[in-house]
Formats: structure tokens, sequence, C-alpha cells
């Protein structure tokens, strides 16, 4: 079993770029920065779990369905921490960035 989930990206312009993310138990996106502004829609229930640089640790229970927004410049490392299978969607707004 891989430990990396797997992103597919659907769409890109110089708009907006539209990524994937399927997920087993356990598996993560590696650490990250977001240099946009960003909306994510899960596609599936799931438990997440975000892990800072520092090693913090944000929970959260997402809702298929249920979309949410962050801004640009978020670092962190996104697992599976469910017993199920995982899916979301992101979607980033390429007119915005950390310093804009």
């Amino acid at each position: 079993m891989t430990t990396t989930a797997h992103a597919s990206m659907q769409h890109e312009d110089a708009q907006v770029r539209v990524t994937r993310w399927d997920f087993e138990p356990g598996t993560r996106t590696g650490q990250h920065v977001h240099g946009h502004d960003y909306v994510v829609v899960p596609v599936t229930d799931g438990h997440i779990s975000a892990v800072a640089p520092d090693g913090s640790v944000t929970e959260s229970d997402l809702r298929a369905g249920q979309s949410y927004a962050r801004p640009a410049g978020g670092e962190h490392d996104v697992v599976n921490t469910g017993g199920t299978w995982l899916a979301f969607v992101e979607i980033e707004l390429k007119h915005t960035s950390p310093t804009s």
C-alpha cells in the first residue's frame, strides 16, 4: 500500500486548478504550502488530520458536498486518519497568492 494520496488533475487554466485527491486510510498528501486561496469539496465523508510544520494537528470531519474555503499561505500535510477511503476535490483560485 502506498503512503501517498493519489492526486488527479481534472482541469487547469489561467484562473483555476482543480485536483481530485483520493486517500486510502493512513495515506497523506505530503507537506506542502498553498500558494493560492482554495476551496475543498468533499466527495465522501471522512476524517482528516492536518499536520503543521511545528507538529501541531488540526482534526476535521468532512461531509460529502459540504465545502469549505481556506486562504493562501497555509502549510500542512493532510492525512486520512479515518478508517475508510476518502476523496475530495480541491479548487485553487490562481488570481490569489499570499502576497496579493
